[in-house]
């Protein structure tokens, strides 16, 4: 099949790019290579996927109405796999019209272009911190989730809400993706384990913040890509059974589903951390910081769903996760 990935240079969006390309599809990424974080590593990332010749790279930000819709009316998709973003929570608290502009802007033109160009299936990345002030866990899918504590927790829910509306009013088929702190191999810099590995080697200190006392469900890319490649099979379809009063938040009586993807495995930051050093060899020195505004206490994935559908769920071990990552690291940069 032809498919259309955006992100297709950031780091979730590179790792499924690879795996299509190894299935034998076609895929055409896009990715407005912003600085966002290094662009070195970006790059590097498209030089791997440009290797395939099913492959082609179209530099283009979500925010261009005109050239997301051309692309559309020319690339002939068949799927659509959307996982470019402004990412970031606390990015998000001093550059909120950045999030605007991708997030609500830009995936407003994908859902446009899927409507007018007749997609099988738009599968798009929302994320875990759409839970927000939610305290039961693990994280259900069947919980409501009105109290966001970050912009960009805004935006994905409002993703959600979007693709929801299009796929009631145009039958668009719609799959929504809440990715839990995912880490691995060619991992993103402002990401924890990217901060502490480089620091670390660097005989710097690391900030940890609320002293350490929270615990996040770390999810390996591996674990993430597999679940997206089997849930691209799984198209929504409408119910017209369902109700608002007997249904819940994450189906519809349209086609439409959303999924948790997590590890559903809980781990505190100080053995994250140590994980880090083990893998390193070398002992961190920690500066104890006080909560950050827009972080939450602890996330947790309730996955049944997940697996009800597609029979898989993430299993790998924070342990070897971050082994495979501290090797890349190494070798990427000597």
């Amino acid at each position: 099949m032809k498919f259309l990935i955006t992100g297709a240079a950031g780091f979730i969006g590179f790792h499924v790019g690879q795996r299509l390309l190894s299935l034998g599809h076609e895929v055409v990424g896009i990715d407005n290579l912003n600085d966002y974080y290094d662009v070195n590593l970006k790059l590097a990332r498209l030089a791997l996927l440009e290797e395939q010749a099913q492959f082609r790279f179209v530099k283009m930000d979500l925010a261009d109405r005109d050239g997301i819709s051309k692309l559309f009316e020319d690339g002939r998709f068949q799927r659509v796999i959307h996982l470019g973003a402004q990412a970031g929570v606390r990015y998000s608290l001093d550059n909120p019209h950045a999030y605007a502009e991708s997030n609500l802007s830009g995936h407003l033109n994908i859902l446009e272009g899927c409507r007018h160009n007749s997609i099988e299936h738009l599968l798009y990345a929302s994320s875990s911190s759409v839970y927000g002030l939610n305290r039961k866990l693990p994280f259900s899918t069947d919980d409501s989730v009105d109290h966001p504590v970050s912009l960009y927790a805004a935006t994905k829910k409002a993703n959600e809400l979007m693709s929801h509306t299009y796929s009631h009013l145009f039958n668009l088929p719609t799959t929504g993706l809440r990715f839990f702190t995912v880490y691995g191999p060619w991992g993103r810099p402002d990401m924890a384990l990217f901060k502490f590995t480089k620091a670390i080697t660097e005989g710097r200190s690391i900030d940890v913040y609320n002293h350490g006392d929270m615990r996040r469900d770390f999810t390996y890319i591996d674990d993430i890509v597999e679940s997206i490649v089997r849930l691209q099979n799984v198209i929504p379809t409408a119910d017209p059974l369902w109700t608002v009063e007997t249904g819940t938040p994450a189906t519809s009586s349209a086609p439409y589903k959303v999924y948790n993807i997590g590890n559903s495995q809980p781990v505190r930051l100080m053995e994250y951390i140590e994980a880090i050093e083990n893998a390193l060899g070398k002992v961190a020195t920690k500066n104890l910081l006080p909560m950050q505004p827009g972080d939450v206490m602890e996330t947790s994935a309730d996955t049944s769903a997940l697996y009800k559908v597609i029979g898989f769920k993430p299993q790998t071990s924070v342990a070897d996760g971050v082994q495979r990552f501290v090797d890349w690291y190494k070798d990427f940069y000597r």
